[in-house]
């Protein structure tokens, strides 16, 4: 071998021999020899057990170049091989061909002493830049040619010892065995997408280790991702939730709204920023159809394990089916799972149990840890009769393997009787995170003595929880700290397992665990559903709530808990999982609680909000008007519960444009209220503010401004400037100032009220939101253009990501942005985006509604614009008969359309019917709205540009003399609206749907 190193003049061939678990060390080593211009390949060592040790070692030496081992302690393990064989075996192979092999070590503990004639260098505990320089020194080659900039390739496989940015995996499996080929497999299937991203599926049975093929293909291929995110899909809920949490850790800016989150996750990953190298794995995704609209586009790899075929019939995801072990890898696993095991035993220990997994390494462990002989413990195995625990299982599973877990159940309640009985509680909670932080903290009143005197003991607990580690299919999910050694937080169950614990339960017992399961979860109650802080406590508790049989309780601190966990989701806006679980509810109370009970009426109210909130408009009014029906005639008509239902009902019927009716319903809730409680009790003053909504949703702006005054001026007295009820109170009372053309005012009180939204609410809230949407509003009547369209547009942009596309709000604002950039925009957008708008009103509250056929009348104005004029026509007239339809001839809406039909009349040429409209229109205005209306001044421009198309000019030129002459009183000269009334442009009306 030369003295000189090797440099950039002479490219050499390099074999790096790894065990599975280092992959990421061999990866590096290679690329950066491949930076110098060395020519590398990767092997993985694990040669079978057929081939001597020694004959192994001589193999690699049939490969190119020098040989390069990147030893740990997994590297020695695997087989297993003994101490002997690899004494041997080195002493036989390695000094001969010393200028052949060399090594480095990443082992967490001493190697062989017989490594010593390959001269290991340590890179444990080291930065990128002393490792590269042991390993080049190792090989003699010379550094200096190194790129600099090789570093910064942000596809390059990162440093080992630099763990991913974002990382939330469970502890790796120190057993792993085999599955060599489905790792390599899902390896390649990520690496085909390239960087368009790529979605694989792992599928099989229960049991056949999907879950720990992907936490070791996370662990084994991590390095090549900068965010690695674990979700327990298992459940619609936990899942939401985990997808959520990923914001903050991306350093996204949002909120605490879950929906928000989400969203902004998604769109984080499809542009790849702050990361483009991405893995998000999806465990237990057996229900496709809960968790589907989590799976993220972009340029990173989705890793599904699913029971199911249903995500690979979507034709975008791969699939690759998961079978048992293959036999060499049961007895590898078999023998390392429990070392006293001979061949011959572990292979018959793998054939009772038909190579699965999950029954292999509870079998294996039980043999660990007792002395039976294995042939009599396959003997009782193979003996077990198929029914013997009462559980109906798939011909995929050994009929033996009920009998296995009993043996390993019985030897752990004669060995440690108390991790038994935490055990069985544990199979009454979710078996993705059972929450063991929840139940060692519980009340010990809340406890069984016995196991309230293990909870007190910290070393007795973590005793019993190491034990069922050992023995059970149950994996505990640590949470490291800087500042103490890690615990247990939650601990995993294979449902299998689960299925098969429940099962062995009587019912005296488990209606015994039931009571205990239902007082852990109560004492955990927050009580506090709204309060930010708690939201992950009841997001921790949801999970639980069906297995627990809390859902079936009759005690009402457990009820309470129900309905504060649906009231929780009802304000983080999860409102599919909140209406599942009142549905849920519902079905069993019924059974147990009178319709009037308390707890029933809140769930019944809970359930039509949730109804209504995920557009089952109709089903949220039958369910709400059953109960104002019913106790409208048992009820007097102060009682609470009826005014709460009255409430409720008007909301729905808001949301279907049935205004009249819910005003009646808030006027005589409010009016109760008024009489019982004042008029400035804080439940008075909400049904008060929805009852201004319900009056300015009917045209009645005057009255809806004076209300909202007084109730402005009441919170500010009794809350504060800053609270937030106080400060919706001001943007309502600002809205209607604009509605009534009082623009100025409208916009200083509104921008006062936006500062106070950021300080306070912060920008992202929904309420901050409608609060700068009103203000671009003020803008856009103020002539700020520019303003106006950034405004509305960061609006648009942020109202999506925080509530989603088609939620009203975000409607409201993409309607108003529409009617904006038509006038002072992109024409063609504007179309897009009105006709879109009018498509997802329709497919939401139904052709007939006031917000469908006004956002239908905006595309007849886009349309206008582009000087389509038949079809404008068409679309103004549909406009003009359905709004009348909806809301009535006199309405301001009404009146709005009426004016884009009398322009639609004009510009195709029917300049008499465009008269007669314009004069009709004026009349009803000027009753409706007074003389000096902004709508009002309109009419009078569009009634005089008729006038003019008929040639009757001296009649036109007064009108329009008047109705300037009111502009440049009302709003000033250089107002938008005067300035194009003296352009004599035909003035048209935008619909704009009404805060709600």
């Amino acid at each position: 071998m030369s003295d000189r190193p090797r440099g950039a003049g002479s490219h050499e061939q390099f074999t790096i021999s790894y065990a599975g678990f280092n992959r990421p060390w061999a990866t590096w080593i290679a690329h950066q020899l491949e930076r110098l211009g060395h020519h590398t390949t990767l092997l993985r060592w694990d040669p079978p057990l057929s081939v001597p040790l020694d004959d192994a070692l001589r193999n690699l030496l049939e490969a190119p170049g020098r040989v390069l081992l990147v030893l740990d302690d997994w590297y020695f393990s695997l087989g297993p091989r003994t101490d002997e064989e690899w004494t041997r075996a080195l002493r036989t192979v390695v000094p001969p061909h010393v200028d052949r092999f060399a090594a480095v070590s990443v082992a967490t503990r001493a190697l062989p002493p017989t490594a010593v004639p390959l001269r290991p260098v340590d890179l444990r505990d080291l930065d990128s830049r002393e490792a590269r320089r042991r390993i080049l020194g190792r090989l003699d080659v010379d550094p200096a040619a190194m790129p600099r900039n090789g570093d910064d390739d942000a596809f390059a496989p990162r440093f080992p010892n630099d763990p991913p940015s974002v990382w939330n995996v469970p502890r790796r499996n120190v057993r792993f065995t085999g599955r060599e080929w489905a790792l390599e497999e899902l390896h390649q299937q990520f690496e085909s997408g390239g960087r368009g991203g790529a979605r694989v599926a792992l599928r099989g049975i229960s049991g056949v280790g999907k879950s720990q093929i992907g936490i070791e293909y996370a662990h084994r291929f991590g390095n090549d991702y900068d965010v690695v995110w674990w979700i327990n899909a298992g459940f619609r809920a936990t899942a939401r939730e985990q997808f959520a949490e990923l914001a903050p850790r991306l350093g996204l800016p949002v909120g605490e709204q879950l929906g928000e989150r989400i969203r902004a996750v998604h769109e984080a990953l499809r542009l790849g920023r702050p990361h483009r190298r991405w893995l998000l794995i999806l465990d237990s995704a057996d229900d496709m159809t809960q968790v589907e609209d989590l799976l993220p586009e972009g340029s990173g790899h989705v890793l599904i394990t699913t029971l199911t075929q249903d995500w690979a019939s979507t034709g975008s995801i791969a699939e690759i089916p998961i079978k048992s072990f293959t036999r060499p890898e049961s007895i590898a696993y078999a023998r390392r799972r429990a070392p006293r095991l001979t061949v011959p035993e572990a292979d018959q220990l793998a054939d009772a149990v038909q190579d699965l997994p999950l029954l292999l390494a509870q079998t294996a462990a039980w043999l660990a840890a007792n002395q039976m002989s294995a042939g009599e413990y396959v003997a009782l195995i193979r003996g077990g009769e198929a029914n013997l625990i009462g559980i109906s299982i798939s011909s995929d599973y050994p009929m033996g393997f009920q009998t296995s877990w009993s043996i390993t159940l019985n030897t752990l309640e004669e060995n440690n009787p108390e991790a038994v009985e935490l055990l069985n509680l544990f199979a009454l909670f979710s078996p993705e995170a059972i929450p063991v932080r929840l139940l060692q903290a519980a009340h010990p009143s809340d406890l069984p003595p016995h196991l309230a005197a293990l909870a007190a003991d910290p070393i007795r607990w973590h005793t019993a929880l190491r034990r069922l580690s050992e023995s059970t299919a149950v994996r505990m999910d640590y949470v490291d700290t800087s500042e103490a050694e890690p615990y247990v937080d939650n601990v995993n169950m294979h449902r299998l397992y689960h299925s098969f614990l429940i099962s062995t339960l009587t019912e005296e017992r488990r209606e015994s665990l039931t009571v205990t399961a239902c007082e852990v979860l109560a004492g955990a109650d927050p009580r506090r559903p709204a309060d930010t802080r708690e939201w992950s406590r009841y997001g921790e508790l949801i999970p639980h709530l069906e297995p627990s049989g809390a859902l079936s309780s009759t005690k009402p601190v457990v009820r309470a808990l129900v309905l504060n966990c649906i009231e929780y989701l009802r304000v983080r806006g999860e409102n599919r999982t909140g209406l599942r679980l009142c549905e849920q509810a519902i079905a069993r109370w019924r059974t147990r609680l009178d319709p009037d009970d308390p707890s029933m009426l809140e769930l019944t109210h809970q359930h039509a909000n949730m109804l209504r909130r995920v557009g089952r408009f109709r089903e949220a009014e039958a369910v709400g008007r059953s109960v104002v029906d019913r106790l409208s005639g048992t009820r007097p008509a102060d009682d609470p519960d009826l005014l709460r239902a009255k409430n409720g009902l008007g909301g729905t019927l808001v949301t279907l444009g049935a205004y009249p009716e819910a005003h009646q319903l808030y006027d005589e809730s409010a009016r109760a209220n008024m009489e019982t409680l004042g008029d400035d009790a804080p439940r008075t003053l909400q049904v008060r503010s929805n009852l201004a909504i319900a009056l300015a949703l009917l045209g009645r702006y005057q009255e809806s401004l004076e209300l909202n005054r007084t109730i402005l001026v009441v919170r500010e007295r009794q809350l504060g400037a800053r609270h937030y009820l106080t400060l919706h109170s001001g943007m309502a009372y600002a809205w209607m100032l604009r509605l009534l053309g009082q623009y100025q005012e409208a916009q200083s009180r509104q921008e006062l009220n936006v500062r106070a939204h950021h300080q306070v609410m912060g920008r992202y809230t929904p309420q901050t939101l409608l609060a700068e949407h009103n203000l671009a509003l003020c803008l856009r009547r103020a002539g700020d253009l520019d303003a106006a369209n950034s405004l509305m547009s960061s609006i648009m942009e942020r109202s999506a990501q925080r509530q989603g596309p088609q939620h009203p709000e975000t409607l409201q604002v993409q309607a108003d942005y529409a009617t904006f950039i038509r006038e002072h925009g992109d024409v063609e957008k504007a179309r897009e985006l009105a006709q879109s708008v009018a498509v997802s009103y329709r497919d939401l509250v139904g052709a007939n509604h006031p917000y469908a056929v006004g956002t239908a009348g905006n595309v007849g104005l886009a349309l206008w614009k582009f000087g389509e004029r038949d079809e404008a026509l068409q679309i103004a007239e549909r406009t003009l008969m359905g709004m009348r339809r909806a809301v009535g001839d006199d309405h301001p809406w009404a009146l709005g359309a009426a004016l884009n039909a009398s322009g639609a009349r004009n510009l195709a040429g029917d300049e008499e019917n465009a008269l007669t409209l314009s004069r009709e229109t004026l009349e009803r205005a000027i009753r409706t709205l007074g003389e000096t209306h902004p709508l009002t001044l309109s009419c009078k421009a569009a009634l005089s540009d008729d006038l003019r198309s008929l040639r009757r000019g001296q009649e036109a030129g007064k009108l329009e003399q008047e109705t300037l002459q009111q502009l440049l009183e009302g709003l000033g000269p250089q107002h938008p609206h005067t300035m194009a009334v003296r352009r004599r442009e035909r003035p048209y009306w935008d619909f704009e749907p009404l805060l709600t």
